[in-house]
């Protein structure tokens, strides 16, 4: 069975950082593209980062280049987001995924909370 489980979400004020974590198992990690998504109140879910096996082919929405960085650990099947510079607009549910063909993210975790306050 699948598992993907994220956490180190919290509050943090503007300008603040956080590394959300999300753990893998029940898959063989490294032939899987990671990706970080993320749910704002009342708004749909969208691609923030992804990353390869080998952490190359990173991706980035534009809204958050320069200020976030997706790395994986694959000897502990873990896939880090690390951000920095946090704006209000960044609120939101954060959920890490996994693509085992293309960008076909066909696994997902749970979630985990960020708050930044003004």
């Amino acid at each position: 069975q699948v598992q993907l489980v994220e956490s180190g979400g919290g509050l943090v004020q503007a300008g603040g950082s956080l590394r959300l974590s999300c753990v893998a198992s029940g898959l063989t990690f490294i032939s899987y593209r990671m990706g970080w998504f993320r749910q704002a109140p009342g708004k749909e879910r969208e691609f923030v980062a992804s990353n390869r096996w080998s952490g190359g082919n990173q991706y980035y929405a534009d809204s958050v280049k320069g200020r976030f960085t997706i790395s994986r650990d694959n000897t502990k099947n873990t896939v880090y987001l690390q951000m920095n510079s946090l704006k209000p607009e960044d609120t939101a549910v954060y959920y890490c995924a996994a693509a085992e063909t293309g960008y076909n993210y066909i696994y997902w975790g749970q979630g985990t909370p960020v708050t930044v306050s003004s």
